[in-house]
């Protein structure tokens, strides 16, 4: 005789109970909800830092104007002000500046980081470019720098502060960020501005055809932006869980004619 029973690992599920449909449903709409107000914001960055690359641009290549004097300091900010090319007018320090450990593309080397003092007495630090790790003036052998009054153009930087991984270290001298406080405390400068500005390119080689360090206009400017496949993919994902919503809703649905025919024909 045969059987007509189902296997026993075969189990029938029947429609889910009012309270964990009300779950499920508070769940996917919580999720629905939260992936979309990524994505708006995510539109929001994706407008904005196509705002700032244009505004930026717009003030690397824009004529240098004054750089920002003791009355504006409070106000500079980096949204407003960084990469706006300025000039200035003043007298190097030499015997104050500063090495800072740098990467770039003609290899790893130092910033050369200068107070320039102006005629009021306001001192800006000028990032006068890159110098390689066997530079002449590491040993001492080489003249500091231009004397007397020098007039230049460069790009308003914000000041850097440490970074975890590789913190600056006044007392043994070895910096890895542009930190003008930090820096103008080490090197005992009163009156330094909160910015520092890095200089324009400059003639390569010197009269005896030898490169002429520091070499400056090395300011890479790039921002990333990867907004748009941000908000793609929060879109993509809360259109997943509106899918997977409508997936359970119309099994649940399906389970309860099925649970209604089958109670039907047991009458």
């Amino acid at each position: 005789m045969t059987s007509t029973t189902a296997p026993p690992d075969e189990v029938v599920r029947g429609p889910r109970g009012p309270l964990g449909l009300s779950l499920l449903a508070a769940f996917a709409l919580l999720l629905f909800a939260g992936f979309v107000a990524l994505g708006t914001w995510q539109v929001k960055r994706l407008a904005w830092k196509r705002d700032l690359i244009a505004h930026v641009d717009q003030r690397v290549h824009a004529p240098p104007v004054a750089a920002p004097g003791p009355e504006q300091w409070a106000h500079v900010t980096a949204d407003a002000d960084e990469y706006r090319h300025v000039s200035l007018t003043g007298v190097f320090l030499h015997d104050r500046q500063t090495l800072v450990w740098a990467a770039t593309d003609l290899g790893s080397g130092y910033w050369v980081v200068t107070p320039l003092r102006m005629a009021d007495g306001d001192i800006v630090l000028v990032n006068r470019g890159f110098v390689p790790t066997d530079w002449c003036a590491l040993r001492g052998q080489c003249a500091p720098g231009p004397g007397g009054e020098v007039t230049l153009t460069g790009l308003l930087r914000m000041s850097e502060p440490s970074v975890m991984l590789r913190r600056n270290d006044p007392a043994q001298n070895r910096w890895y960020t542009r930190d003008v406080a930090a820096i103008a405390q080490a090197r005992g400068l009163q009156r330094v501005a909160p910015y520092f500005v890095d200089a324009d390119a400059a003639p390569t080689l010197a009269a005896d055809g030898k490169p002429s360090w520091p070499t400056g206009g090395l300011t890479v400017i790039a921002f990333p932006n990867n907004h748009l496949v941000y908000l793609i993919t929060w879109y993509l994902l809360a259109l997943m869980v509106a899918a997977a919503a409508f997936y359970v809703g119309r099994e649940e649905y399906r389970l309860r004619r099925k649970a209604r025919a089958g109670a039907g024909q047991s009458i």
